[in-house]
């Protein structure tokens, strides 16, 4: 398990990460995490190719991949799990998140809190008001 400050990536999130970008025809710099509005329990966690690190993105450097946490998701994200799971009928990448505080049924979105954001971090993190 590989672990950053914000997150912490499992062995089968890393070679699932890896396995996309290799075999991924988008042209892109890193893959950007975040939460939108959504669904029936509030929010949704996002995941997209990006081509352009911006200024105020954080990014996490995991081994040979770069992560980028979208600024508005930090408080949101801040100490999660990320790890990558197959069944027979179900593949996807989970969130063990410590901010999370419900689920809908169906798995596809989420309650989340923002967290208290730790000594360590608070000098470097530049939170969007």
């Amino acid at each position: 398990m590989k672990k950053n400050n914000l997150l912490t990536l499992t062995p089968n999130a890393i070679a699932r990460l890896r396995d996309i970008n290799t075999n991924s025809s988008s042209d892109h710099t890193a893959v950007k995490l975040g939460v939108k509005n959504g669904g029936c329990a509030g929010m949704a966690y996002t995941m997209d190719y990006i081509n352009e690190i911006k200024e105020n993105d954080e990014v996490v450097i995991i081994d040979d991949l770069t992560l980028v946490i979208d600024p508005k998701a930090i408080l949101f994200l801040l100490g999660t799990e990320m790890d990558y799971e197959e069944s027979t009928l179900n593949s996807g990448f989970i969130f063990n998140n410590p901010n999370q505080t419900d689920a809908c049924g169906c798995g596809e979105s989420v309650t989340l809190v923002e967290a208290d954001i730790p000594v360590d971090l608070a000098d470097r993190l530049i939170i969007p008001q």
